[in-house]
C-alpha cells in the first residue's frame, strides 16, 4: 500500500483493484484518524487542506474485505504524523469508527505468510486468541504476537519515533 498526502480540498483518492468492503474500511480508517487527530498530534485543518491518496498495489489482484482496516488505519496515521511503520510487522484486523480492533478471518493463513515472508511480529485483534492454537508450532516459535484490542494498541506498537512534521505542509 502507498499513500500520499497533495495539498489540496480534502478528499480521499482510493486507487488499485479494491472491492467495496475495502474501500468502506479505507474510509472508516480515515474517520477513525480524524477522531485520533488531537492524541496523535494532527492539526485538524490538514484534513481539509489535503487530499489523501491511497494506492493498494499488486496490480490487477483483485482486493476486498475488512481485514485491511487497522493496517489503512496505521499506513494513514504514518503519513500524517511522519511517523514510520515497522518493516518487520505484520497486521490484521477490521476497525470500528468506535476504535475498537475487531475480528477477522484466516489468522492461520495470514500468520503463517508472515513467517514465512521473513517477519518477526504479527499483529491481530485480540478477539481471534481463539484461533492461536490453530496456528503451526513453527510459525508462533518465529513470531512476536501483539494483540490489538482497540486502534492506539497498534500505533503504540508498529509507529516508530514520535511525530515531528505532522502539521507541516504537504510536499
Amino acid at each position: 500500500m502507498q499513500e500520499r498526502r497533495t495539498p489540496r480540498k480534502g478528499a480521499l483518492i482510493l486507487t488499485g483493484q479494491l472491492g467495496e468492503v475495502m474501500r468502506e474500511s479505507a474510509q472508516a480508517a480515515l474517520t477513525v484518524v480524524k477522531s485520533r487527530a488531537s492524541q496523535l498530534g494532527i492539526d485538524p485543518s490538514v484534513f481539509e487542506k489535503s487530499d489523501i491518496h491511497v494506492h493498494v498495489l499488486a496490480g490487477a489482484t483483485p482486493k476486498d474485505g475488512p481485514s485491511a482496516g487497522v493496517a489503512m488505519f496505521t499506513a494513514l496515521a504514518s503519513l500524517l504524523t511522519d511517523r514510520t511503520v515497522r518493516s518487520d510487522t505484520a497486521v490484521t484486523g477490521e476497525i470500528s469508527l468506535r476504535c475498537l480492533v475487531l475480528p477477522v478471518g484466516g489468522i492461520k493463513e495470514k500468520v503463517v505468510a508472515a513467517a514465512a515472508a521473513g517477519l518477526t511480529r504479527v499483529m491481530l485483534p485480540a478477539r481471534n486468541r481463539r484461533d492461536f492454537d490453530e496456528i503451526p508450532q513453527g510459525a508462533r516459535d518465529r513470531l512476536d504476537f501483539v494483540w490489538l484490542e482497540r486502534v492506539d494498541d497498534a500505533i503504540a506498537a508498529v509507529l516508530e519515533g514520535t511525530s515531528s512534521t505532522a502539521t507541516a505542509a504537504a510536499e
